[in-house]
């Protein structure tokens, strides 16, 4: 599945995200960013890479970025959020 998130409030503009089902799960096959700073960006795609939806949101879900309430990581776990509802 593809699913794209125009982001809120971070310098990434677009989350892009692939994920396959396995088990009955939901797993994250590739995550990229437009925007933002590219070589954390591309790291935090990597690190999920292979975990459950679920996983990234509880480990993402309420980081906070120079106080402004979300985050390129928190965007992510939105984007994600709203792609199960």
């Amino acid at each position: 599945m593809k699913y794209t998130y125009q982001t809120k409030g971070t310098c990434s503009r677009e989350i892009e995200i692939l994920t396959r089902e396995e088990d009955g799960r939901e797993i994250i096959e590739d995550v990229r960013f437009l925007g933002g700073c590219n070589g954390n960006l591309q790291g935090i795609g990597a690190l999920v890479k292979g975990m459950t939806i679920e996983e990234v949101i509880s480990r993402l879900a309420g980081i906070d970025c120079k106080g402004k309430g979300t985050s390129c990581p928190d965007q992510l776990a939105k984007a994600l959020k709203e792609m199960k509802a």
